[in-house]
């Protein structure tokens, strides 16, 4: 098995490519520079592999100038439509491609699932829905095509966790504003395990919610790293501190959270082993 993946040194990249490497399954990293190779270039990159997996996308944790946010959806949306043109060029063609979206594609308001929801119609939620849109155009080409929206990646090494850590561990852990906002979240094990589910079952296509069962609240995050870690969690981060770091969109979207839970997925007969945050951080930090 030959796997082709994009952003394959970021968080999520890193941590799948190790799982396939143990697998004795062999890795072709897409590197950033690639994107600016010719198509044909570009092609040979992805020459034999069976699974193509787009991770690729530029941290939404920096200030959203004009300039950067179209960084953001160059790096994502962009590079879709490019991989899917090569994968129009390839003899054989792949027999899956997988593509990363993301939990801010949903309303911050409501439930949602993937047959009932109500869309975001800000800048993420553009942002997503363009990029959905790019990538299940090789579905076209005969490709089994799969769209995993996850939210927060809970796990060592990178995602949200790296930046709390520190501060929690100083006893200056807190919640954003009030707290109540909602935290859509999964554990790196089960992200891994459902790239796994999807590359092994056969009917595994379109869009899924890749998140655990059981959201909680930005208070629930923050309740259960503090008893985790043995530390206070009595800061509370005012939202202007947000407007100052990351400017006013970004602060908007940071400090809320949709309500989103994985119907399809479990459906399918995927079983998530971390249902709710403590037990996805006592397994972390416990």
């Amino acid at each position: 098995m030959k796997v082709a993946i994009s952003g394959a040194g970021g968080f999520v990249g890193s941590h799948l490519t190790s799982m396939f490497k143990e697998k004795g399954w062999e890795v072709s990293p897409i590197h950033t520079g690639d994107f600016d190779l010719d198509i044909v270039s570009f092609g040979k990159k992805l020459a034999g592999a069976d699974v193509i997996i787009h991770a690729a996308g530029a941290t939404i944790n920096k200030r959203w100038t004009q300039e950067y946010k179209k960084v953001l959806y160059s790096s994502r949306v962009d590079t879709a439509k490019k991989i899917v043109k090569a994968m129009g060029n390839m003899e054989p063609k792949p027999k899956l491609f997988i593509c990363t979206s993301a939990v801010g594609i949903y309303s911050s308001t409501g439930k949602h699932d993937e047959d009932n929801a109500k869309y975001a119609d800000d800048f993420l939620g553009r942002l997503a829905t363009d990029w959905e849109k790019a990538a299940t155009k090789s579905s076209k080409l005969g490709i089994r095509t799969v769209i995993f929206r996850y939210g927060i990646v809970l796990g060592h090494g990178g995602g949200i966790l790296k930046e709390m850590l520190l501060p929690f561990k100083l006893g200056l852990g807190g919640t954003i504003g009030d707290g109540k906002q909602n935290f859509t979240w999964v554990h790196i094990e089960d992200l891994m395990r459902g790239y796994l589910f999807a590359i092994e079952h056969q009917k595994i296509k379109g869009v899924y919610n890749l998140m655990a069962p059981n959201p909680t609240t930005n208070y629930g995050l923050t309740k259960a790293l503090g008893e985790v870690l043995h530390r206070p969690t009595w800061f509370v981060i005012p939202k202007f501190l947000l407007k100052l770091r990351f400017g006013t969109e970004a602060a908007e979207a940071l400090s809320s959270g949709q309500y989103v839970t994985p119907k399809r997925l479990t459906d399918a007969g995927f079983k998530f082993k971390f249902t709710t945050i403590k037990e996805a951080l006592n397994n972390l930090y416990g």
